[in-house]
């Protein structure tokens, strides 16, 4: 049976290389040591030259194999390394790589010394060069460098299973049968008998099936088929059922197993929209960037998970589109977990090379299907490059290759253009007409140019109209935190979208001629450090609240901070029923979603309209109580409360005439209801109320002041023995006496770390919009990691507990 050992320990790294490097022994100066995934270059956050990461560097690696590996078949694979490389084990070479997205083995049987010390190689080439997707062009995102993924030994015998491909043609039959392609590798013609067994996501084992088969000599594909399968879970998103297929393969008396997870579920985009088993369903997602501070791409699995977590529980999201390239196994396996959709599209933006670079592009999408085909959450593939020009004979083999590699998925193409020629199933258009006005999507025609409905599913919107950081001013954010609203309520009420995926969920690196000029794009619902602005509420919000009460005031509380003064009005993102709101103690009002403005949402934002107390209006009648604050609801939306028209002073001076009040005291008492000016302060308390009953409460406003900084580790307990080094976020917030996030206090920090761990970037760094996050990873040894963080206005620490057991527990 083959044996699979991690190959991520004990590297030696220097970012240079020399032509007699394969060729040199075991010396190890200029090199240091490091762990697999690694970066070639710990970049700043911003404001860094891109061209810090484009070089050429070196790894080394010094290893034995046991002596009984002798007869063995020696395999070597590398899950990512950006963007080539060349590989040579004792001096012998003994292959390489083009491209950073998709893994690949390289044969080392023939080199490796049993028993004896080895000495591996590998020349990184991380320069963007022209002649490898995703360049050629101007890319809008960086790809960083180094050995950015794990690596894997496998040593296996003369017959063994490399991979098994898995379908069940009718999903949706009460009797399911499942196909399982068995790609096995033989060194000589052979009969065999191979035996899969199907196991339930509680490992009851649900069908089984041996066959003899008459092996080839070298790589082949072998057919075993289980029928009559009953009592199969189908995967939806709420319950991701994933089954276990485990193929052995046995020839005298050897044997060889191979396993993988399945989901049994049917996929379909029609004109009518998206179908998962038969019920339609909206696809509302963002697009994401494997990419961190510091670290660039490469962290480790526990990491990579996290984003999955992020989307499907923390945003609400069902769809993610893995832009613009094959992301990390990790992520995907935490996508088939959580039952988060996926949309996976091969390396690109914008520019096709010529016919050497269109060959290695299909090599891509072939590499990318066969490494995630099992997957159920990926339902759509990619084959076209992002938002590029059409190109019929190119993208109809990219289509054909994708048809003919997997019978059971649809093809989109994601463009900009409007009127490109489809060649794939799914329209997929980048729709980025909402630019704040009422226009949000084109219509399909427009869009399309054709006659006729297609499946249309829009994989881009906002982003770049409007790059907003976490400390821009009120009313940018609110815009932002709306133009979401918007695009996903025109995807909601859009009967001919199969749903919308925004651009994006995290800001990201990019080349100089993008972004905001300090290398990041802040096109992102989240920082780069995975922390929200207001726009990631628009989605959270829309949850249901049985699985978490959201309610988040999308203001500073503050009436110096809006244009032309005052604290109204304000959005409040919730899936509450109602907002009550009191002001010093008083009670204003109850305040409503905004469903008139977004009728297909199903948590409409509530807008703050004023804060006049309502024993103010207590004499006026039920009519024109409610007249008046319609009226001021109007004014505040115009923002031209605070500035009285001859109209309105007309208007109350009818009002003040009618009820005998004071002129004087009735326009200051409107101009209080914005939140006044040269008056004390406003303090505000927000009730959220959910079948008649308060749920969630919030104080916020004006008597604020600095209280401190808290610290949130991610999780609790991390691993020291796992296949490679476990990580985890750390964030750091600077909170108000009320509990709130401070967005503009000028903070810097710095942390101290205390037991068996390591920082991923720098120890010293400011809060960006009152909070930012880093990471800590293990180094090998267990014990108790206390993590230290001193600021201006205070001190927290936390304790993080690093123990044996494996990085495969405690998520």
């Amino acid at each position: 049976m083959k044996e699979r050992t991690a190959f991520n320990d004990n590297w030696l790294y220097k970012p240079s290389f020399d032509a007699a490097d394969p060729f040199g022994a075991a010396e190890t100066e200029g090199y240091v040591q490091v762990e697999l995934p690694h970066t070639n270059k710990i970049l700043p956050y911003n404001c860094f030259d891109e061209a810090e990461c484009q070089f050429i560097s070196c790894y080394k690696k010094i290893f034995r194999v046991k002596r009984e590996w002798e007869d063995k078949t020696l395999l070597l694979e590398f899950e990512g390394v950006m963007l080539a490389c060349e590989v040579w084990c004792n001096g012998i070479p003994v292959g390489g790589h083009e491209g950073g997205f998709t893994p690949f083995q390289v044969d080392l049987t023939k080199a490796v010394k049993p028993g004896e010390e080895n000495i591996l190689i590998v020349k990184v080439d991380s320069t963007e060069r022209k002649d490898i997707p995703p360049f050629g062009n101007v890319v809008d995102y960086l790809t960083y460098g180094g050995i950015y993924r794990e690596a894997w030994l496998t040593a296996a015998d003369p017959v063994h299973l490399s991979r098994l491909f898995l379908d069940c043609p009718e999903p949706l039959e009460e009797e399911k049968t499942l196909r399982c392609s068995c790609e096995i590798t033989a060194r000589q013609a052979c009969k065999a008998m191979v035996k899969v067994t199907l196991y339930s996501p509680q490992g009851d084992r649900v069908g089984e099936k041996t066959e003899e088969v008459a092996l080839q000599q070298g790589k082949g594909k072998y057919l075993v088929t289980l029928s009559d399968l009953k009592g199969i879970e189908l995967w939806e998103p709420d319950t991701p059922a994933l089954y276990t297929a485990e193929a052995e393969v046995a020839v005298s008396k050897e044997r060889d197993i191979c396993r993988e997870r399945f989901g049994f579920r049917l996929a379909c985009f029609t004109t009518e929209g998206f179908f998962l088993n038969g019920r339609k369903m909206k696809l509302i997602g963002l697009n994401r960037h494997q990419s961190w501070p510091y670290a660039g791409y490469a962290m480790p699995r526990r990491i990579q998970r996290k984003d999955a977590r992020i989307l499907k529980e923390e945003l609400g999201c069902n769809m993610v589109r893995t832009s613009h390239y094959p992301q990390s196994r990790h992520f995907l396996d935490a996508c088939d977990e959580l039952g988060l959709l996926v949309m996976e599209e091969i390396p690109g933006w914008q520019h096709i090379g010529d016919e050497a670079w269109k060959e290695r592009s299909l090599k891509e999408l072939e590499d990318m299907i066969i490494r995630d085909y099992n997957r159920p959450s990926i339902v759509l593939w990619g084959v076209r490059i992002n938002e590029s020009q059409d190109d019929h004979n190119f993208y109809e083999r990219t289509n054909a290759l994708a048809h003919s590699m997997d019978s059971g998925r649809q093809t989109g193409g994601t463009r900009y253009i409007q009127r490109s020629e489809l060649l794939e199933d799914v329209y997929t258009y980048n729709d980025f007409t909402h630019d704040g006005g009422k226009a949000v999507f084109r219509p399909q025609p427009d869009t399309t140019g054709l006659e006729y409905p297609v499946p249309l599913l829009v994989t881009e919107s906002n982003g770049h109209m409007y790059p907003t950081k976490r400390f821009d001013q009120e009313q940018r954010l609110t815009e932002h935190t709306l133009r979401h609203l918007r695009v996903i309520n025109e995807s909601l009420g859009r009967e001919d979208l199969a749903g919308g995926i925004s651009w994006c969920a995290f800001d990201y690196h990019t080349h100089g001629c993008f972004g905001s000029g300090d290398k990041i794009c802040y096109h992102g619902v989240m920082d780069m450090f995975r922390n929200p602005k207001y726009a990631a509420y628009a989605y959270s919000s829309q949850k249901d609240p049985k699985r978490q009460i959201v309610m988040e005031p999308v203001t500073a509380a503050s009436r110096g901070e809006k244009d032309g003064g005052g604290m109204v009005p304000f959005y409040v993102m919730t899936n509450c029923d109602f907002v009550r709101v009191y002001k010093n103690g008083k009670q204003v009002a109850d305040f409503y979603p905004q469903k008139e403005e977004f009728p297909h949402l199903a948590h409409p934002p509530v807008m703050i309209v004023h804060l006049m107390e309502a024993d103010v209006l207590s004499v006026f009648s039920e009519e024109d109580r409610l007249q008046f604050q319609e009226y001021l609801g109007k004014r505040m939306k115009e923002g031209t409360l605070t500035g009285l028209t001859q109209e309105d002073i007309a208007y109350l001076a009818k009002m003040a005439q009618k009820y005998g009040l004071d002129m004087r005291g009735l326009v200051t008492t409107v101009i209080k209801s914005a939140g006044g000016w040269g008056d004390a302060s406003n303090n505000l308390v927000l009730e959220g109320f959910l079948d008649g009953r308060p749920v969630c409460r919030r104080e916020i406003g004006e008597g604020k002041y600095a209280a401190g900084i808290v610290v949130k580790a991610d999780d609790a307990v991390l691993f020291a023995d796992g296949d490679t080094y476990d990580a985890t976020r750390i964030t750091v917030e600077a909170i108000d006496n009320m509990g709130n996030r401070m967005p503009f206090i000028q903070e810097c920090v710095e942390v101290t770390l205390k037991g068996p761990g390591r920082l991923i970037g720098p120890a010293r760094f400011p809060l960006i919009g009152g909070s930012s996050s880093f990471w800590v990873r293990t180094v090998g040894e267990t014990g108790s990691l206390r993590v230290l963080i001193e600021g201006m206005t205070g001190k927290a620490e936390c304790t993080l507990e690093i123990m044996a057991g494996g990085s495969e527990k405690g998520e």
